[in-house]
């Protein structure tokens, strides 16, 4: 196989929601296969503060300030992203929040905010950068889905409710534009190596243990991990991959974990 397949040169990403984190080691991965990057953040500050640092990394991203869930703000920014950068060929949905909450104390407000961004932002972003790719007959979509696509968790409903949805519009999404030379896959990361999970990733943490020994590989995923699933799946590698979710989560969801006495 040519290592060719997997050289985005020449091509525009737009990752949402990636000023940190896993979608900004996703978007650097991207960007040194060759991609011109594009990124967009609700916070005008840390939208700064990632330029700078992907300048830092010899990176040259290009950002823009609205939020997913706006419908009206994602058509005008699309727009001027297409005049100003050039049309869109991979949209990484990666925008996303989790409230963990117990069911019976969520609020209908909360549960509503999560599904909003979750999963109506990339129905939105999908919608109007995917009339452009069935325009052009290309294009490549990733949605960020989760372990919680496939199984449920304490306190995560909503999260779970959303990346489920996310899943199956995945699906759809795929079986609807396939016809125009358009795939749209996720990716689902297992637990990851990240400033949020620091508190909880040290020796003798209950939950640090847990993930421990309930992942195969017997370690947190580094964030350099989805890096590769992100260009497989924006490149022409995957060009017959379509309606699949990559997990990438060191085994978790192919194993039911180790025994006590193992």
């Amino acid at each position: 196989m040519s290592i060719s397949l997997f050289d985005l040169t020449g091509k525009r990403a737009l990752v949402t929601g990636a000023t940190h984190g896993l979608g900004m080691s996703m978007a650097a991965g991207l960007a040194n296969a060759g991609a011109q990057l594009i990124i967009n953040d609700i916070s005008q500050e840390k939208l700064d503060q990632a330029i700078e640092e992907y300048n830092k990394m010899g990176i040259d991203a290009k950002g823009y300030l609205f939020d997913v869930t706006d419908e009206a703000a994602v058509i005008a920014n699309v727009a001027k992203i297409e005049e100003e950068v050039g049309p869109i060929d991979i949209l990484i949905n990666n925008a996303g929040i989790i409230k963990r909450i117990p069911v019976i104390d969520m609020e209908v407000a909360d549960w509503e905010q999560v599904l909003k961004i979750d999963l109506t932002g990339p129905f939105i972003m999908a919608k109007h950068i995917g009339r452009q790719m069935i325009e052009r007959r290309a294009g490549k979509i990733i949605n960020m889905c989760s372990m919680m696509s496939e199984v449920g968790r304490n306190t995560v409903s909503a999260y779970a409710a959303a990346k489920g949805g996310l899943k199956m519009l995945t699906k759809n999404l795929a079986t609807e534009w396939a016809p125009f030379n358009i795939q749209v896959n996720g990716i689902g990361p297992g637990y990851f190596a990240t400033s949020q999970t620091a508190p909880i990733r040290v020796d003798g943490h209950p939950f640090n243990d847990f993930i421990i020994s309930r992942t195969p590989a017997a370690r947190w995923g580094e964030t350099d991990d989805l890096q590769g699933a992100a260009i497989f799946l924006s490149s022409k590698a995957s060009d017959f991959v379509n309606g699949h979710i990559l997990y990438v989560d060191g085994g978790i969801l192919a194993s039911l974990g180790k025994a006590a006495n193992e």
